[in-house]
Formats: structure tokens, C-alpha cells, sequence
């Protein structure tokens, strides 16, 4: 915060100036939140299906279920805040956002906690939008505005690097539920900060209506799609339930892309974008990139604490080293993107992950921490940080201004769905990987050799982890080599959401 100028807004309503720094602390605490609310909960995981009885399968839907919400609503959160204006929009979304975390923190049931995270996801994706909205409107001076955007990254990287920290540290010292609790006091300070210090400004003066049901019909369907690949490890993949849920889902997803090119007055997702190669090919990447990181974490988490027997603390400071691996990484490519081009920072930064991914695949009950956990992890993790910048660059390039914001959203969108998705996938063969080991085994030694098993099936989807990162290096040779000069004319920091430029922990 110390670099944000001394410069103040006025709200024209009532005379009164706020400076610009204290603007930007009321928003980074939001976006701080957001971020810190996803790394948080993974370190938790083993407590919480322990408490509320979770299966194996499904406990990934205290991820998923925040996940989605957050993926569907996103791009209508942002357009939401032109609309209807940035500081009606962030209260809005603070209120969601802090009274799921209550009620999740007071769940009783499983179904409680992932309704809890599901609304938590839709305050998230109304509220991260409506921060990027204010920074934009605040900091009008290009410089000004790139130190804003500067400081808004390096707290949504530290919301990655606490996260997995704190919620060892509040799930060992106090119960898991403090790990969502945390966010009352935390959210009711924030909305009354906003209440004092934002004015409103609304930067559109286009009043077409939200595309509502575009949002409803690609959350259900990427929802159904989700809850298909999880019936399959358990109904099995040609049972009704799994059938009928893909089905319903392939119709909604039908309509949407119908509505969204034939009926929608104002899209939320114009097709149009994809017709730039660029933005086509920066996605896809994206969906694996999110979809082999997103399931690493949640797998190793279960991994150190259910079959290596560490704490909740001991777990997060097992992946403080990732998560500032991150950082590093995007630090680099940062700086190394308008030099080389995003395409080659991105084919070094998948392939990375790649082998990382590979390498953590080969671990056993008893492996080594530093040759079989912290050097492959932080291969992961670096090369995710080496990928956010370029892929931010690249998702951005050539779109017009006024669709830069919705060029990134939609980038996030693709990490959140291809994490979503991928987690679902891969926890429905680690499951039947683990299955299929005990029952290989006879009665007798299948609860011996339980965390054997549980090993086996995490390492097979990481094994397949390593492969949907690989298919990122390959989709990165689709994106269009851009000249230097032409890299060096664009700052891709400034169309990045925070996610994107530190990729919390998933």
C-alpha cells in the first residue's frame, strides 16, 4: 500500500475526500478475502470429512461447489458493477460473501456447508469484479494505476501463500470452522469501511438488462457435469444417474451458446472473442492449467495428512514453499514476457508443471520430503507462475479496450472451470484406482495396507495431472507469435485479475 500516490476522491454527494491509498486498502482487504477463502480450505479438508461424514469422492464438493458459482457469475458480477455501480455491487457481494461464511462455519450438515460455499462463490464472484471496477475508476493515471494494480496483486498472492497456513493454524489450534468464521469480522469491517471511504460511479451508460440466464444455464451445466463425473465413481459411468446428468447437461450447455449468440441482448459471454486466435488458444491452455493445478493441491493435501499422518500446520507449511513459488514465478515472467513473448514463456511454464506433476506422481507412504515432495512441488508451482503473466498477456491481445475486462474475466472463468472440472475427473479415478487396488488384495490385508491403496489412487490421478498439463504445452503452440514491439506496447498486469497474475491455490 505504501506505493499507492497521496492523492484523495471526492464524493460529490456529501464534500467529503478520502485518499486514494485508504480506497485502495478497502478493496485489496476484498480481493484478499476471496483469494484467502479457496487456499484456506484445502489444508482443512481431512477435519471437515472427519466432522460431517464427507466420502472420499465427496469431499471435493466444499471446493466445487465455490468453485462454479465463482465461474458461472463471474462475468455477470463485472458487468453487474458497470451497470449498477461499483460500490452498490461490492456491498452486495461482501454481504453474500460474509453470511455464507457464518452459516458455513455453523454447518451441521453436508449439504449446509456446500449450499454455504456455493453462495460464498456467487458474493465472490459479485465482489471481485466490482474491486477491479473501483481500482479503475480511482486510479486514472496510468502510473497510479499500475501501482494500484501492483499492490492488488501482491495481496492476492499473499491470500494464496496465508491461505494454506492459516487454515492449518486455525484448524489444529481452534476447529476447522474458524477457517471460515475468520471471514465475519474480517467482512463486516470491510462493508462499513465501504460504506464510509467508496463513492459510486458506474462506468457504463448502457442499461441492457444482465444476461441472467446465461449465467444460470452455464453454471447448471458445468454443475451437472461436475456431479456426472462424481456419480461415475460410485453408480458407475453407464448408470442413469450419470448418463442423465451428462445429457441434461450437454442441453443446457446447448442453450447456452444459442442464447448467448441468438437471443441475449447483451451476451455475457460474446462468441465473437473466440474468433481471435489468440484468446482461443489462451483459454484452452488455461482450462489445463487449471485443471492439473487444481487437483494437485487437493490430492496432496489428503496425501500429507491422511497417508503421511502430518497436522493441519504442518500440511500448510508444507506448501508455503509452492505458493511463494508462485510469486517468484510470476515476478519472473513478468518482466521476461515483453522481452521473449508470451508463447515462450508459456511453453516453459506448462512443460515445468508437466514434470513437476510427473515427478510427485512417483511418491510412495514413506517417500523422502525434500527429493520427492519440495522439488517437484516447487517445479509445479513456478512454472503456474511462469504461465499466469503471458496467459494474461495473451488472452488480451488484440481485443478491443473496452472488451479487456471481459477478455480477463473470462480467462479466470476458463482456470475455474478447468480446475472444477478436472478436480471432478481426477478424484473419480483416484477413487476407483484405490478401489480397484484393495479389492485385488484379499479381506484380510485390504484395512492393512489402507493408506497403500489411498496412495495408489492419488498418484494415478496425478500421473493424468501430468498429462493435462502436457496438453497445455501442446495448446500453447497454437497462440500466434506476437512481435516484441507489439508486447512491449501492452502491460498484461494491467488486464490481469490478481487470480490470474498469482494463481492462488486452488
Amino acid at each position: 500500500m505504501k506505493n499507492a500516490p497521496k492523492s484523495v476522491s471526492v464524493d460529490a454527494g456529501s464534500g467529503r475526500t478520502h485518499p486514494d491509498w485508504l480506497i485502495l486498502a478497502v478493496v485489496c482487504v476484498a480481493q484478499f478475502m476471496v483469494v484467502l477463502d479457496v487456499s484456506v480450505v484445502n489444508v482443512a479438508l481431512p477435519s471437515i470429512k472427519a466432522s460431517l461424514g464427507f466420502t472420499q469422492t465427496g469431499l471435493q464438493w466444499i471446493l466445487n461447489a465455490y468453485t462454479l458459482t465463482f465461474a458461472g457469475f463471474l462475468l455477470l458480477g463485472g458487468r453487474a458493477a458497470d451497470i449498477y455501480g461499483r460500490k452498490r455491487i461490492y456491498l452486495v457481494g461482501m454481504v453474500l460473501f460474509t453470511l455464507a461464511s457464518l452459516v458455513g462455519g455453523f454447518a451441521t450438515s453436508q449439504s449446509m456447508l456446500v449450499i454455504a460455499r456455493a453462495v460464498q462463490g456467487l458474493g465472490g464472484a459479485i465482489l471481485s469484479p466490482a474491486t477491479l471496477t473501483i481500482i479503475t475508476t480511482t486510479f486514472t493515471d496510468p502510473r497510479a494505476r499500475a501501482k494500484a494494480l501492483g499492490a492488488w496483486s501482491a495481496v492476492a498472492g499473499a491470500g494464496g501463500a496465508v491461505g494454506a497456513l492459516l487454515g492449518g493454524v486455525l484448524t489444529q489450534l481452534v476447529s476447522w470452522r474458524w477457517i471460515l468464521f475468520i471471514n465475519v469480522p474480517v467482512g463486516i469491517v470491510a462493508f462499513v469501511a465501504a460504506v464510509i471511504v467508496l463513492t459510486e460511479v458506474r462506468r457504463s451508460t448502457d442499461r441492457s438488462p444482465l444476461d441472467i440466464v446465461g449465467a444460470f444455464s452455464v453454471t447448471g451445466g458445468l454443475t451437472l457435469v461436475v456431479y456426472g463425473l462424481v456419480s461415475a465413481s460410485s453408480s458407475g459411468w453407464g448408470s442413469s444417474t450419470t448418463l442423465g446428468s451428462f445429457a441434461v447437461a450437454v442441453v443446457s450447455l446447448a442453450w447456452f451458446v444459442f442464447h448467448e449468440a441468438k437471443v441475449a441482448k447483451s451476451p455475457l459471454m460474446p462468441l465473437g472473442l473466440f474468433k481471435k486466435r489468440s484468446v482461443t488458444s489462451a483459454n484452452l491452455v488455461m482450462l489445463c492449467v487449471g485443471g492439473s493445478l487444481f487437483a494437485s493441491w487437493y490430492f496432496l493435501s489428503l496425501y500429507f495428512q491422511e497417508v503421511r499422518g502430518y497436522s493441519p500446520m504442518k500440511t500448510g507449511l508444507v506448501f508455503l514453499p509452492q505458493t511463494l513459488a508462485i510469486i517468484v514465478g510470476a515476478q519472473i515472467s513478468s518482466r521476461l514476457t515483453t522481452k521473449l513473448g508470451p508463447r515462450r514463456i508459456l511453453l516453459v511454464g506448462t512443460l515445468l508443471t508437466a514434470i513437476g506433476l510427473a515427478l510427485t506422481s512417483t511418491l510412495g507412504v514413506d517417500s523422502p520430503y525434500l527429493t520427492h515432495v519440495l522439488v517437484p512441488s516447487i517445479l509445479i508451482t513456478l512454472g503456474a507462475g511462469l504461465s499466469f503473466s503471458p496467459l494474461a498477456f495473451a488472452a488480451t491481445s488484440g481485443v478491443k479496450a473496452h472488451e479487456a475486462g471481459l477478455a480477463s474475466g473470462l480467462l479466470n472463468t476458463s482456470r475455474q472451470v478447468g480446475g472444477s472440472i478436472g478436480l471432478a475427473g481426477l478424484a473419480t479415478v483416484a477413487a476407483s484406482s484405490t478401489t480397484s487396488y484393495l479389492h485385488k488384495l484379499p479381506l484380510a490385508l485390504q484395512h492393512t495396507v489402507a493408506a497403500v491403496a489411498l496412495t495408489h489412487g492419488f498418484m494415478s490421478a496425478l500421473r493424468i495431472s501430468a498429462v493435462v498439463a502436457l496438453l497445455g504445452t501442446v495448446a500453447s503452440l497454437s497462440l500466434p507469435t506476437v512481435r516484441r514491439s507489439a508486447v512491449e506496447q501492452s502491460s498484461p498486469v494491467e488486464h490481469a485479475t490478481p487470480e490470474i497474475a498469482f494463481g492462488e491455490m486452488g
